[in-house]
């Protein structure tokens, strides 16, 4: 009977040991702990995204100590998805599909609200940048009426945008969705009559071409420009300076919209600071990998004026004394 009491004991003694450790490891899940890796979504190779990641991931090892990937997605559209289900930790978009991403519009959304995802930093403005050898004697979008024409993958900012500005400004081509790197291969094999991309300066695709081919780059401009910022308000003119490409003389006038770096909204707030603190400064760092990271400043946040920030990427802007657009705080955040 005695040892029937002890044994009774014992077990009770190992059931509340086994809650109390289950217990800890809710805890620690709740606080968010530190990841032992990460992966940040970028786009094709051969695209400022995808080049820009890999200098966001060595700033990340060096300075925070977590390793970090570089995945190849469909650009902005593919990484709101995957950062939106937790698929992804971190991620690269353009203002433009994060919008319909948001608010569940057009098709590939499915009618989801991707409302998982915070924004972090600013990343640079995105150019449209349109192209095709000197020989074939385009050097407008009008000329595109009847031609075969590049647009990168389906889900980045090109292939989302440029078949629709074609549409809309009544330019009748045939668009080819691929990889930068392949659009490129195919257009100097004469698979194609022009190219196009979205992307920030240079585009290491379009630098390729250069070395083999004489380009003429072109954009979207004058009464063009303007039914295209009137349709789509993310758009916006701006310019290409004529030291982005050793081929061009002069500036090229087109449009433009934001990019920002994102992370899904569980990620850990401390870590977030100190992934954000480590990219802004350290933009030594990041210009190395890509010269479009001279726009990664901390004052470039306020290109964000719609779309929740992750609470610990607003503990840094504060603490730098930049005021945030009022909607930009999430359910989340504890002022």
């Amino acid at each position: 009977m005695v040892v029937g009491r002890h044994l009774k004991w014992f077990a009770f003694l190992i059931v509340t040991l086994a809650v109390a450790v289950a217990g800890c490891g809710d805890q620690s899940s709740e606080e968010g702990a530190r990841p032992s890796s990460m992966t940040i979504g970028a786009a094709s190779i051969g695209g400022a995204y995808y080049v820009y990641a890999g200098g966001w991931s060595q700033v990340i090892e060096r300075h925070v100590g977590i390793p970090t990937g570089v995945e190849v997605t469909g650009g902005p559209n593919h990484n709101m998805q995957l950062v939106h289900m937790g698929d992804l930790e971190l991620g690269m978009v353009t203002m433009g599909p994060a919008y319909e991403a948001w608010h569940g519009l057009e098709d590939w959304t499915n009618g989801i609200e991707h409302r998982n995802v915070r924004v972090i930093f600013p990343m640079y403005n995105t150019y449209s940048q349109w192209w095709a050898t000197e020989r074939s004697g385009i050097t407008s979008v009008d000329d595109l009426a009847g031609k075969r024409v590049g647009a990168g993958p389906q889900g980045g900012t090109a292939g989302t945008y440029h078949p629709r500005i074609l549409r809309l400004l009544g330019v009748d081509a045939t668009v080819r969705h691929a990889g930068l790197s392949d659009l490129v291969g195919q257009h100097m094999d004469g698979q194609l009559d022009a190219n196009s991309f979205a992307a920030g300066l240079p585009v290491g695709g379009v630098l390729e071409m250069a070395n083999q081919r004489r380009i003429t780059m072109f954009g979207i401009d004058g009464e063009q420009r303007d039914r295209v910022v009137e349709e789509w308000p993310f758009w916006s003119a701006t310019v290409i300076p004529a030291d982005a490409y050793d081929f061009i003389d002069e500036d090229v006038e087109t449009i433009g919209i934001y990019n920002m770096a994102i992370a899904n909204k569980d990620l850990d707030d401390d870590l977030v600071y100190e992934i954000v603190k480590s990219v802004l400064e350290n933009n030594d760092a990041m210009m190395r990998a890509h010269s479009a990271a001279r726009e990664t400043l901390a004052e470039n946040i306020t290109n964000n004026t719609w779309m929740w920030m992750h609470p610990g990427a607003i503990r840094y802007f504060e603490e730098q004394g930049i005021e945030l657009h009022p909607d930009v705080y999430p359910p989340e955040y504890q002022r």
